[in-house]
């Protein structure tokens, strides 16, 4: 009996000890449609995001972040595969089903021992891979009261939206991860995506204020593309239901009646004025903006509830935090809303990253990032491979103030959807921190900005023959772009888009506004 004893207790003291794995957390909190100038920690003029700041304040916020394609489902895709459209296969916004057997980070981190969690908007048809526990809204889900699929299985929840997705993000935090195992929480709001629909307790934010105009609401689009002119994205095209003169369907009944305390008021009386012209449009302009706004005020105190949970729980120490969104968004910028054009409001995707110990407390960088890097970033960090077709780059040199001698001078973006309810030309283009070139390739057209002299992209000098070298040299690495990035026939991909085209253009309009939006 005694040598059995002396066994175990010999067994035991050179036994390895077993500790938990200490890679860092991650916390990805995500957007829709969150433009940067509509965040205070990058100068918004508008509005306080405190909580979005603090992330700033204590760790490194990107100057230069920027999309490869300016929409909701195919910045996603991108993200999750590393890959760009032409690759990962989602070009629009509900076209295409997201395959989700091919290689995307969540996989690989759970391969490499991470838990994998996704809670919000998810947005690309098919059912999430890759993730341990999952929690989507329904396409693109509901301001109020939403449809839920959680790991396969539909519920309905009563409530405001940003607050459900966020109970259910602390839920998995508090009560349903593997505290031994590192994880990534992909933390999707659908906030501030259309039609902008503010919860109750922010009803009244904003309300005897005038938010300022931009400078170029009332823009001519001379001395540009035909598409700037063409479009179907202006304040003038926001219907009645993006300007609450129709109350959302799905509200409770003490949600209405809130709602129409709120609303019913001010709505009589712009009846009543019979507003037309410029007056108009500066109506339109207030009512958006601050509803937009209050969306975003919702959601950044959310965001202020799970950082003081990591904050309480001592998880903060050891987790990382990222606050991005999909890509920007136009505030009545050359009198626009939503997206989808190179322009620098809809280009340009807030990217701010808190890491413990590693970047430095309110630092900023300047270098070109795009979402294609999102993916090597994360795997990077979990010490996981990155696979060679992956087309971006890790930002972890960045994240530690180190900037690699090869890191890339320009950007490359391809957007492809039309026709849509906003009829957007297609385009592609390249951007360097200084030039932008933009070729409308449907319409054999061309714009080029010197942003440093015009930051509003409002005189384009294509053709202009003291910017000829400037174009030539932008052309031509422009074509290099596109062989580096296998984008080399970029027509190809559109005579698919085009046969599907034809096919939406069979779907009665309503369906079509309900895919595109």
């Amino acid at each position: 009996m005694k040598h059995i004893i002396l066994s175990l207790l010999v067994t035991v003291l050179v036994a390895p000890a077993v500790h938990a794995d200490d890679r860092p957390n991650i916390l990805f909190i995500f957007s829709d449609d969150h433009a940067a100038h509509a965040i205070s920690a990058y100068g918004s003029k508008i509005n306080k995001t405190p909580n979005i700041d603090r992330i700033a304040k204590d760790g490194m916020l990107f100057r230069n972040c920027f999309c490869e394609n300016s929409l909701c489902a195919p910045s996603r895709a991108t993200i999750l595969t590393g890959k760009m459209s032409h690759l990962n296969g989602i070009y629009m916004n509900g076209s295409e089903t997201f395959d989700g057997s091919q290689e995307t980070f969540p996989k690989l981190m759970q391969k490499a021992g991470y838990q994998t969690a996704f809670v919000g908007k998810w947005h690309l048809v098919s059912d999430p891979t890759g993730f341990n526990y999952w929690s989507i809204l329904v396409g693109q889900g509901t301001y109020y009261n939403p449809m839920l699929i959680t790991n396969g299985d539909k519920e309905k929840h009563n409530g405001y939206t940003t607050d459900i997705i966020t109970d259910l993000t602390l839920d998995w935090l508090k009560n349903k991860r593997d505290p031994n195992k590192p994880f990534i929480m992909m933390y999707q709001h659908k906030a501030p995506h259309r039609p902008w629909e503010p919860d109750p307790k922010h009803f009244h934010l904003y309300e005897n204020e005038t938010i300022p105009e931009p400078e170029n609401l009332f823009d001519d689009y001379k001395n540009r593309a035909d598409a700037a002119r063409e479009q179907k994205q202006m304040i003038t095209d926001l219907n009645d239901k993006d300007t609450k003169l129709v109350a959302p369907p799905d509200l409770g009944p003490k949600q209405r009646k809130a709602w129409d305390d709120f609303y019913g008021p001010m709505n009589q009386k712009f009846e009543e004025e019979h507003l037309t012209g410029d007056a108009l449009i500066r109506w339109k302009y207030q009512r958006y903006i601050k509803d937009y706004l209050r969306c975003i005020a919702s959601m950044d105190d959310n965001i202020g509830r799970v950082l003081d949970y990591l904050d309480q729980s001592g998880l903060a120490k050891n987790t990382i935090v990222i606050y991005s969104s999909d890509q920007g968004f136009f505030l009545g910028d050359h009198g626009y809303f939503d997206k989808r054009f190179m322009y620098e409001e809809s280009l340009r995707m807030p990217l701010i990253v808190k890491w413990p110990g590693v970047t430095k407390p309110g630092s900023e960088n300047h270098d070109l990032v795009q979402n294609i890097d999102y993916a090597e970033t994360f795997l990077d960090i979990a010490g996981a491979k990155i696979p060679d077709d992956m087309q971006g780059r890790s930002l972890v040199p960045l994240l530690k103030g180190q900037t690699p001698s090869d890191w890339r001078k320009s950007i490359y973006y391809h957007y492809y959807e039309l026709p849509s309810p906003h009829m957007t030309h297609r385009h592609y283009g390249i951007r360097t921190d200084r030039y932008k070139l933009i070729d409308y390739y449907d319409d054999k057209q061309w714009e080029l900005f010197d942003l440093q002299k015009d930051p509003h992209e409002m005189h384009s000098v294509y053709d202009d023959p003291n910017y000829k070298r400037i174009q030539d040299d932008l052309k031509a690495e422009l074509k290099e772009l596109q062989e580096k990035y296998k984008d080399t026939n970029p027509d190809v991909p559109n005579s698919v888009l085009r046969a599907k085209d034809k096919e939406k253009e069979k779907k009665p309009q309503a369906e079509q506004q309900k895919t595109n939006e």
